[in-house]
């Protein structure tokens, strides 16, 4: 691509970008839409997670133009809180672009530095040891910075990747299954004692366990939870299609009916 090409995109990104700003700074002016003036950083909180969620669903459904339109509608909630955020006199989009540009190059010294990495796990260890480095006074622990907010799985993952950089980690898968086996023994004992809390405890050492064992093997523990769930309604509607076909309803069958209509589905 020749410099001119280059150049010419980024004007016309540069225009595009300068535009979005000034359509956000007039929907929040006087004259301009009363819902997006009446809006602020705490009433936007839902739809910030709404439309994160539909990202991730254009992702998992592979489609191009889906994507290009959520990710925008998930970049107008940046634009929404920067507008909001200025009118206070707290920040800028500019100051959040510059902040993001100096994290993005202090935090790649193997790239715009004289630090070297050569796999994707050397950059993440120095990613949290330049990341605590930024924080010092700020942050005292490797495990600071994942927000509370995030699903269980997704949450329990970040927390044990960082635990693991700073070399707190199983040496292996076999240690990790190992370590589940234990945790089934504690929560039958506590299943055989009746005793709830007990149960809700191990219960929860059980998924954190499976999690660990979810990140050994190279899998994603909330995707793969996604899919089964997907997989579970699929196999659930396909059954439900075929009884209707037939004219019966699926809570008038027996357990070994629905056992095989179970199997045919799952076989389709």
């Amino acid at each position: 691509m020749h410099f001119k090409t280059i150049s010419g995109s980024l004007c016309k990104m540069s225009k595009s970008f300068d535009e979005l700003v000034e359509i956000m700074a007039k929907l929040r002016g006087e004259a301009g839409c009363p819902w997006d003036r009446k809006q602020t950083h705490e009433t936007l909180k839902p739809y910030l997670i709404e439309e994160s969620h539909e990202v991730l669903e254009a992702i998992d459904k592979k489609d191009p133009a889906h994507l290009s339109e959520e990710l925008g509608d998930l970049f107008l909630q940046v634009l929404f809180h920067a507008q909001i955020a200025k009118e206070k006199g707290d920040f800028s989009i500019e100051d959040v672009l510059k902040g993001l540009a100096d994290k993005l190059t202090q935090r790649h010294p193997h790239v715009f530095g004289g630090e070297k990495a050569e796999s994707a796990e050397e950059v993440l260890k120095n990613w949290e040891k330049n990341k605590l480095k930024e924080k010092k006074g700020k942050r005292l622990s490797y495990l600071e910075g994942v927000p509370p907010s995030l699903p269980s799985l997704m949450r329990a993952q970040k927390i044990q990747k960082k635990a693991s950089r700073a070399g707190f980690d199983w040496e292996s898968r076999e240690g990790v299954i190992l370590k589940f086996e234990e945790e089934w023994k504690e929560f039958e004992e506590a299943l055989n004692n009746n005793a709830p809390e007990a149960v809700e405890e191990e219960l929860g050492d059980l998924f954190f366990t499976l999690v660990n064992l979810a990140r050994f093997v190279k899998a994603d523990s909330e995707q793969a939870l996604r899919n089964a769930t997907e997989k579970f309604i699929l196999r659930f509607q396909a059954m439900e299609n075929e009884l209707r076909k037939e004219g019966r309803a699926l809570d008038a069958l027996s357990p070994a009916e629905m056992d095989a209509l179970w199997t045919r589905a799952k076989n389709q």
